[in-house]
């Protein structure tokens, strides 16, 4: 098979053709086999998941937008797990603020594309990768075919309209999309998985696995047993609906949160300033809120309403929370970055291998009280189920070869 051109703007590497199945084909033919010489440089991973997950991940091409901290850490771990290729897309330059986090850039780099500037370094991290580099600004592109070339689209610290339009590319592709965000202490990370089918296995019980949903968006589809070390091992297939940014951001909880005031008393109010950061750059206010009185008041007004929205307690948003959050934002901090960036890349890598339980939907992440709590915002619908994920249109152009 000959190798492929990349995608409008890329460089530096091969992409494959989408096929009929979702699934991106292998880039070339050398790839349908893992390699001995791999086997061994992978031996702790594949022990972890095994081979079969391994040479899913050999053959992934992520997609990976805003190069800053966030992204770097998420870059590490995936190229460190051996993963295709990782095509790399920022249009921004690199300033010296972009030294204080990140560890791909140097201040020989400032002024250059950030892109550009982190490449040689991941690059060296795994020379078995391929690293591709696009400085155009792709966070408005509307071609269906060039988020179809990616297994998994990934987009980091950009504001809240921007994810959600990319978002809705990777959702018309039928690709896995995850955002995060980095905001000093706190963090969060966001899946939007479309329909995504994964295997649990656990030790047979006595009683029979049933094919029933097990929640609003998760089903337990198949099931299956094999031997293993004299134990009878049943792998049970689930089924996930996902839900995507651009309702995540009014979503209520869950019926069974809002009806337990004890649940409600617990729900971390970085949900809530998290959710009011997005309004207030959905309705054009700006990327992030300034130190004047003004900005700070209306932030603090839109966190009111988000807290009410939720139908939580009003005195679990506290005003001492509301301005460290606000202190917070803008910054980049180390520990946090890393924590959230292994975090993202494993359950990429999870996704990938269709292995375990991905996050659903939303995870917060507070430094302060080094707490990671997941909340699942879903829209409700009268049947009490969320609807199928839109597929691609028939008559899309595909590259071939």
């Amino acid at each position: 098979m000959a190798d492929l051109p990349p995608p409008p703007g890329a460089s530096n590497g091969t992409f494959p053709v989408p096929n009929a199945a979702r699934e991106p084909a292998t880039a070339t033919a050398e790839t349908d086999a893992i390699s001995a010489d791999e086997i061994a440089l992978y031996d702790r991973q594949i022990r972890l998941w095994g081979v079969q997950a391994q040479e899913k991940i050999r053959t992934a091409n992520i997609l990976l937008v805003s190069i800053k901290a966030l992204a770097n850490e998420v870059a590490k771990n995936l190229v460190l797990a051996g993963i295709g290729s990782i095509t790399l897309a920022d249009h921004e330059l690199v300033t010296e603020d972009d030294l204080g986090a990140q560890f791909f850039v140097s201040e020989a780099d400032v002024g250059k594309n950030r892109a550009e500037a982190a490449a040689p370094q991941i690059q060296k991290l795994n020379p078995r990768v391929k690293v591709n580099v696009i400085t155009r600004d792709i966070r408005n592109e509307q071609d269906v075919t060039f988020y179809a070339a990616y297994h998994v689209i990934i987009a980091t610290d950009l504001d809240f309209l921007s994810l959600s339009s990319l978002d809705s590319g990777a959702r018309l592709a039928q690709r896995p999309f995850y955002a995060g965000a980095s905001h000093g202490f706190y963090g969060f990370i966001f899946a939007d998985l479309g329909t995504h089918d994964f295997v649990v296995e656990r030790e047979k019980s006595n009683r029979p696995t049933r094919l029933v949903p097990e929640t609003t968006t998760r089903s337990v589809i198949a099931a299956a047993t094999k031997k293993e070390n004299g134990k009878m091992i049943e792998m049970v297939t689930k089924r996930e609906m996902y839900t995507p940014l651009l309702l995540v951001n009014t979503c209520p909880l869950p019926p069974d949160m809002q009806n337990n005031l004890r649940k409600l008393r617990k729900v971390h109010p970085l949900l809530t300033c998290i959710r009011a950061l997005w309004d207030y750059q959905r309705n054009g206010h700006g990327v992030l809120p300034s130190h004047s009185v003004t900005d700070l008041q209306l932030f603090t007004t839109i966190a009111t309403e988000k807290h009410k929205e939720l139908q939580l307690p009003a005195e679990t948003l506290k005003a001492e929370f509301l301005r460290s959050f606000l202190s917070n934002l803008g910054s980049e901090l180390a520990p946090v970055t890393a924590f959230l960036g292994g975090q993202l890349a494993q359950d990429v890598i999870n996704v990938l291998g269709h292995r375990e339980q991905p996050i659903q939907n939303l995870m917060l992440f507070d430094g302060e009280e080094s707490v990671g709590p997941i909340y699942s915002l879903h829209p409700l619908f009268p049947d009490n189920s969320l609807p199928p994920m839109p597929a691609a249109a028939a008559d899309i152009p595909v590259m071939v070869v």
